[in-house]
C-alpha cells in the first residue's frame, strides 16, 4: 500500500445525522480567521481547498448522507478547537448537529480533557464562537448543550415564485447560516418519510428562488452571505417537526441545530417565544433537540437571540482515508442518481 495522502477520521452521528470528524492529517488552511479559512475551501473548482473537500466528501471515499468536519487550530485564542463543515456543495459556516459530533469526539478521544459531570468546550467556527456544555458520565459525553451564534430574522412572510411549485411564503432567518423557512402545511405536505421525496424536490427548488429574490448578507460579517438550506417547519401536539433539505438533494436526519436556531429567531421576532422557554424539536426520523432562547441580543441594528440547542452524539467508528497515486479519481466524483439532480455538473466525474 503506497499512499500520497492519509487522513484519520472518527465517525459519529448526532440524533441520526452523520458527522465525520477529521482528527489527523489535515493541512492547516490559509487564513487568519475561520471565515478566511472557509473562503479558502470555497475558492472555486479545482482550487486546493475545493479538491480537499471533494476528496473527503465525494465517492468513493465519501457518501451522500454525511457531513465531514475539518478540524483546525483555533484562530480565536479563547477557543479549545475549531472546525469547518464540509458538504457536497461547499464548506458551510456552522452546523449544530456537527458541533455536537465534534464535541463528543473531542471529549471521548481525549483530544480535550473530559471533566465530569460537565465539560465546557469552546469551538471556533466561521460563524463565530460556539460554547458547548457537555454532560459527562463514566467517560462518556452523554449530552451537549450548545450556545449558538447570535440568530435573527431578516424577513418574515415573504412570497417567492418557485419554478414548478408556484408562490411559496417563507421566512428568511440566520441561525449560524441563512435559511429559507417554509411552513410544510402550506404546501399540503407533512414531515414524515412518506412525503420526503416530495420535500426534497420542492426544497431544492425553493432554495435558488429564495436566494435570487432575497440574497441575504450578514449585517456585521458580510462574508457570510447567501442561503444555505431550505427548512420545512411543522408542529404537532409534542412540539416542532423539522426537515432541512441539504444540497444537492437529501434530508438532514437530525432536527437541525442551525435551522432550529433560525426558526427560533423567526418565532421570537413574532413575539411567540420567551427567554428560557423550551421547545421540543423533532426530525423526520423522530430524533430530538431541546431548543430554547438563552438570551436576547442584537447583531448590528438587528434584534437577535442566543439560541440554546441540546442533543446527543455517538461515536460509531474510525477510519483512515488514503490516496493511491494511481487512483483515477483523486478528488472523488458524484452522480445525480445518489447525490440528487441539483448537483453542479462541475462536481461530476472529476
Amino acid at each position: 500500500m503506497r499512499w500520497s495522502r492519509m487522513l484519520t477520521l472518527v465517525d459519529a452521528h448526532c440524533e441520526g445525522e452523520i458527522g465525520r470528524v477529521v482528527t489527523g492529517g489535515a493541512p492547516i488552511l490559509r487564513g487568519a480567521t475561520m471565515l478566511e479559512r472557509m473562503a479558502y475551501l470555497n475558492a472555486g473548482p479545482d482550487s486546493p481547498g475545493d479538491r480537499l473537500r471533494r476528496f473527503l466528501v465525494f465517492e468513493p471515499r465519501g457518501m451522500a448522507h454525511q457531513t465531514v468536519n475539518l478540524m483546525q487550530p483555533p484562530c480565536d485564542p479563547s477557543a479549545d478547537a475549531a472546525f469547518i463543515v464540509l458538504q457536497a456543495d461547499r464548506a458551510h459556516a456552522m452546523s449544530g448537529s456537527n458541533a455536537i459530533c465534534v464535541t463528543t469526539v473531542l471529549l471521548e478521544t481525549g483530544m480535550v480533557p473530559m471533566i465530569e459531570p460537565e465539560t465546557m468546550v469552546r469551538l471556533d467556527t466561521p460563524a463565530g464562537l460556539v460554547v458547548a456544555r457537555a454532560t459527562c458520565r463514566d467517560g462518556r459525553c452523554v449530552r451537549v448543550a450548545l450556545e449558538m451564534p447570535a440568530s435573527f430574522a431578516l424577513a418574515l412572510d415573504r412570497t417567492v415564485d418557485v419554478e414548478g411549485v408556484g408562490p411559496v411564503q417563507l421566512d428568511l432567518a440566520f441561525g449560524g447560516v441563512f435559511y429559507a423557512l417554509v411552513d410544510v402545511a402550506s404546501l399540503g405536505r407533512r414531515i414524515e418519510p412518506a412525503h420526503l421525496r416530495d420535500l426534497v424536490e420542492i426544497g431544492s427548488r425553493v432554495l435558488p428562488a429564495a436566494e435570487a429574490a432575497l440574497a441575504p448578507v450578514h449585517p456585521t460579517m458580510p462574508a457570510l452571505s447567501g442561503i444555505s438550506y431550505t427548512m420545512f417547519c411543522g408542529a404537532d401536539e409534542q412540539g416542532w417537526r423539522t426537515c432541512t433539505i441539504v444540497n444537492p438533494g437529501r434530508a438532514d436526519r437530525s432536527p437541525c441545530g442551525t435551522g432550529s436556531s433560525a426558526r427560533l429567531a423567526a418565532l421570537h421576532a413574532r413575539g411567540g417565544v420567551r427567554v428560557g422557554e423550551t421547545i421540543l424539536s423533532r426530525s423526520i426520523i423522530g430524533s430530538r433537540f431541546d431548543v430554547s432562547v438563552a438570551a436576547e441580543t442584537a447583531v448590528g441594528e438587528v434584534k437577535a437571540i442566543i439560541p440554546r440547542i441540546e442533543g446527543s452524539g455517538w461515536i460509531h467508528g474510525t477510519a483512515q482515508l488514503g490516496l493511491d497515486p494511481t487512483d483515477p479519481f483523486p478528488h472523488g466524483f458524484a452522480l445525480p442518481d445518489i447525490w440528487g439532480p441539483g448537483l453542479p455538473a462541475a462536481a461530476q466525474l472529476r
